[in-house]
């Protein structure tokens, strides 16, 4: 998706790169950044994370195509890797490539499910979707935002594949394998939970200890009992 989005950035010297420059950076509400790609020597950037966080949150989200000034060079770019600082969710690095507007791309683009299943409404199931991203190859301008999957169909035994997605005229190549599983109906698997007065029927219906083995043990302590007391006997006659 093409963003009507003008960002721009400013170079960064050879020798103002390091951890302590890119703190300072952030400091003063810029982050590091670096361009690549078209057959060009890379750059290294700053940008504002304002700019570059409303785009990531579009639609489009990183697939979207937006142009970027660079000094005297202007070009459409695309966001291929970003980094967030774990606790705080602040931007702290971010990857643009070039883009060359008549050369198709592979991308990664979201699967939005949309209808209400039948296996769910008449058959009480559950729809499960298995894949949330798809991999396809078309020209930028033809890149889609999200790959909506009509579910309404599904019914258990039915799979929705990545073969049955919208085809967009033949514009869009998948990559993913055809027979890739998106979607389907699984069923409801109910667990019994025992009440405390069915827990207490079944403690009384449990076969108890057969006596014979209680009284084998008995019998058993007797026996060690009574070899031992022939043993004190015969101290004593010694004595």
């Amino acid at each position: 998706m093409i963003s009507q989005e003008v960002v721009e950035a400013t170079l960064r010297e050879e020798t103002s790169r390091g951890k302590n420059e890119a703190r300072r950076l952030r400091v003063s509400g810029r982050v590091p950044g670096v361009v690549y790609g078209a057959k060009k020597p890379s750059l290294a950037v700053s940008v504002d994370p304002k700019q570059i966080n409303k785009i990531l949150a579009s639609e489009s989200g990183h697939n979207t195509i937006f142009d970027l000034n660079v000094g005297s060079e202007n070009a459409k770019v695309m966001i291929v890797d970003w980094q967030y600082e774990p606790i705080k969710g602040k931007l702290l690095h971010i990857d643009l490539k070039r883009i060359a507007m008549d050369q198709k791309i592979r991308v990664g683009v979201p699967i939005t499910l949309t209808g209400e299943a039948a296996g769910v409404k008449q058959e009480g199931g559950i729809l499960d979707q298995v894949l949330r991203e798809v991999e396809i190859e078309c020209l930028p301008a033809d890149i889609p935002s999200h790959i909506d999957a009509d579910v309404s169909e599904l019914t258990f035994g039915k799979v929705l594949r990545v073969s049955d997605l919208n085809q967009f005229d033949g514009k869009v190549k998948y990559i993913t394998d055809a027979n890739q599983a998106v979607a389907h109906i699984t069923s409801v698997k109910e667990e019994v939970v025992a009440t405390p007065d069915a827990a207490a029927a079944d403690a009384a219906a449990a076969p108890a200890e057969p006596e014979v083995i209680k009284k084998g043990k008995q019998d058993a302590e007797g026996e060690e009992g009574a070899e031992e007391k022939p043993e004190g006997k015969k101290s004593e006659g010694k004595k």
